[in-house]
C-alpha cells in the first residue's frame, strides 16, 4: 500500500507527469527530459528519483548516460488492482486496534463489570459498545429492560442510557430503545 501511495503521490505533480508522458513516447536520459521540459536537469533528476522509487520508471546504464524508461507493468495495472493490493500496514493498523480496545476493556472493567466509565470519549465508547453487546440489534427494547441489563454492568443506567443515545448506539423513540448496527 506505501507503493501505491508513492503512486499516486508522483502521479499528482505536473512536472512528473510531463516527464512520465516524454518518457511513454520513448526512453530518454536527464539532459534530453530537461531541454525538452526546460527545466533543470537537477529537477529532472529530482523527480526521475521519486518516480524510480514508486517504480513508475526504471533505468538502464548505457556507456556515459542512464536512460530513464516507463514501467509499463505499473501502467498496465487497472486502477482497482492498484488501490487493493494487500495492505500490511492496515493490517497492523488493525492489530494494534484491537490490542488498544482490549487494553481499555482490562483497565475499565472488572469481572465484566464498569470499575469506573472512562472520562476520555474514545475510551468511554469501547466500553459502550462493550456493554451494548449485551443486547441485540433487531430487538426493541423496554427502558425497564435497557436498566436492568444496563445494571450487570454498571450502576448509573440513566448515565449509560444517555450515553447510548447522544453515541448513537441506540435509537429511542416513544420510550422503546432499539441498538443501531454498528461496527464492533
Amino acid at each position: 500500500m506505501s507503493n501505491t501511495i508513492e503512486v499516486f503521490k508522483c502521479l499528482s505533480d505536473k512536472s512528473r507527469l510531463n516527464i512520465l508522458n516524454l518518457l511513454i513516447k520513448k526512453p530518454m536520459y536527464v539532459e534530453l527530459i530537461s531541454k525538452s521540459l526546460t527545466l533543470a536537469a537537477s529537477t529532472v533528476s529530482f523527480h526521475l528519483k521519486k518516480l524510480e522509487k514508486a517504480g513508475l520508471v526504471r533505468s538502464e546504464k548505457d556507456q556515459y548516460y542512464t536512460m530513464y524508461f516507463v514501467n509499463e507493468s505499473v501502467f498496465n495495472q487497472k486502477l482497482i488492482e492498484l488501490i487493493l493490493v494487500e495492505n500490511k500496514d492496515s493490517i497492523n493498523q488493525e492489530k494494534r486496534q484491537d490490542e488498544y480496545h482490549q487494553k481499555v476493556i482490562d483497565a475499565f472493567f472488572n469481572n465484566n463489570i464498569v470499575k469506573q466509565m472512562p472520562v476520555q470519549r474514545k475510551k468511554r465508547i469501547i466500553v459502550l459498545k462493550e456493554i451494548a453487546k449485551a443486547f441485540t440489534t433487531s430487538r426493541e427494547y423496554s427502558e425497564a429492560e435497557v436498566n436492568e441489563i444496563i445494571l450487570r454492568y454498571h450502576d448509573d443506567y440513566c448515565f449509560v442510557r444517555r450515553e447510548f443515545i447522544m453515541e448513537k448506539l441506540f435509537t429511542r423513540e416513544d420510550g422503546i430503545y432499539q441498538k443501531l448496527d454498528y461496527e464492533e
